[in-house]
């Protein structure tokens, strides 16, 4: 298991910019717009962390985040919404072998799969503090498996 990124949700992208960039001096990596959702997502990395990843100087140049480049993931969403309760705060992310075996794993220990891996690709579990915890997998998506395929998500994530 390798630790990919935390999201953040920012009101202000601008500002939010000014301070992770400028402020902090983490580089943009990537950038994605969703109409459909209404949502940007920018991932943010130090320029040590990019340099470490494989990128002289510290400069990528974009497309598919590098695996083991440590990032924040900051998410605008385009419609107003009022943060409340850590609700700015969105998820741990962590990539895996098989994300239908972490899933099993975990629901044997008694934790509820709260978005299950229908896609193959991706499921969300909390921790006991109620933390969202991204599932991904690594490589291409896994064939759909039943119990997964069929799930329907429970609570939120």
């Amino acid at each position: 298991m390798r630790y990919l990124h935390t999201m953040v949700r920012v009101s202000d992208l601008d500002a939010s910019l000014r301070f992770y960039c400028e402020g902090l001096g983490l580089k943009e990596i990537s950038r994605m717009d969703s109409e459909k959702g209404r949502f940007t997502l920018i991932f943010l990395a130090t320029p040590e962390d990019v340099e470490a990843a494989g990128y002289p100087g510290g400069v990528y140049t974009g497309g598919k985040i590098p695996e083991g480049l440590p990032c924040v993931e900051l998410t605008h969403n385009w419609d107003p919404e009022e943060y409340s309760g850590g609700r700015n705060f969105g998820h741990l992310a962590y990539r895996m072998d098989n994300v239908y075996d972490t899933c099993a794993h975990l629901q044997a220990m008694g934790y509820t799969i709260n978005r299950p891996p229908r896609d193959g690709h991706m499921a969300f579990v909390r921790s006991p503090d109620g933390i969202s915890v991204e599932l991904l997998q690594r490589g291409d998506n896994l064939p759909p498996q039943e119990p997964w395929a069929s799930m329907e998500n429970t609570g939120s994530w």
